[in-house]
């Protein structure tokens, strides 16, 4: 069963636009030295829809002979059609990796009845996968309500978690969690972990954040698993500043972050994001000051 802090790996890209393949080994080293309980890729926060399929395949690859089975790792295999999700799943598949976080995809709207023949459709193109139902809100995802996602995982036995970061989560993840769907395993919390205490506390079993703050994230997960609650909470006041700003940033800040904790040197993106300028930089110098000085 998969439980606790799953970081998303990203996209390391040199700046002529290749793909920095050194940078990323250095990344997935940098997860597991900070002790997650399994990884991701690619997710949004690898901007996987601006890789090419063989882009996409390389990578996997690769994140999957760095982790070399010391972790789980959860495949990204959205995409707008089934087709393209099952060509993606398939990719894994072939690196060992079975557990795919397929998005419910913002094209078919709140359509259930769509969303429920396209994961039919997925699931019986991949029939040894465990599926993590990712919704994400419009225009990434779908932004399904909670008793439509319940309904959905409910009519499919290869759904067995879900990725819940619609706005708020945390009834979403209350209405999962009481569900009683007898092949649901756990419910996961995303936005970044801005709301994890909340989510945990509505019975969120684990969270798919972004890579960067990795360290301070699995020492909140295990002082809040150890009872330590008050460590918990301090824990996740330190690592607000940031993901505020990751909010506005996104994959720009984690790859500032990485650069200036020392995991690595690329700062290129592919997605279109804004840019940050001295006086951004400066206050998030102070911010990662902060945060190093809270985990010392």
């Amino acid at each position: 069963m998969l439980k606790g802090i799953f970081p998303v790996i990203p996209t390391l890209f040199n700046d002529d636009n290749s793909l920095d393949l050194e940078g990323q080994r250095q990344v997935v080293r940098f997860a597991l030295d900070a002790g997650a309980h399994g990884v991701v890729f690619p997710g949004v926060a690898s901007e996987y829809n601006f890789l090419t399929p063989d882009e996409r395949g390389e990578l996997i690859g690769l994140v999957a002979k760095e982790v070399d089975g010391r972790v789980p790792i959860v495949g990204g295999a959205s995409a707008p059609t089934p087709e393209e999700v099952i060509v993606a799943g398939q990719q894994a598949a072939s690196n060992g990796i079975n557990h795919l976080m397929i998005m419910a995809p913002g094209a078919l709207e709140k359509n259930l009845e769509a969303h429920q023949a396209f994961f039919r459709e997925v699931s019986s193109g991949l029939p040894n996968a465990e599926i993590i139902l990712q919704n994400a809100p419009s225009p990434i995802g779908a932004g399904l309500e909670p008793d439509a996602i319940a309904t959905l995982a409910a009519g499919n036995a290869a759904i067995t978690y879900v990725k819940e970061e619609t706005l708020p989560s945390g009834p979403a993840i209350t209405t999962l969690a009481e569900s009683g769907i007898p092949h649901l395993k756990a419910v996961f919390g995303g936005g970044g972990a801005r709301y994890i205490i909340d989510e945990l506390n509505r019975g969120a079993l684990g969270q798919m954040p972004a890579v960067e703050l990795t360290d301070l994230h699995v020492a909140l997960w295990n002082a809040y698993f150890e009872g330590d609650l008050e460590k918990a909470r301090d824990l996740y006041r330190i690592s607000l500043p940031l993901l505020v700003s990751q909010a506005v940033y996104r994959m720009r800040l984690t790859k500032y972050v990485l650069m200036k904790r020392g995991v690595s040197g690329s700062l290129a993106v592919r997605a279109p994001l804004p840019g940050m300028d001295d006086f951004t930089k400066r206050d998030l110098d102070q911010m990662i000051t902060d945060l190093e000085g809270a985990l010392s």
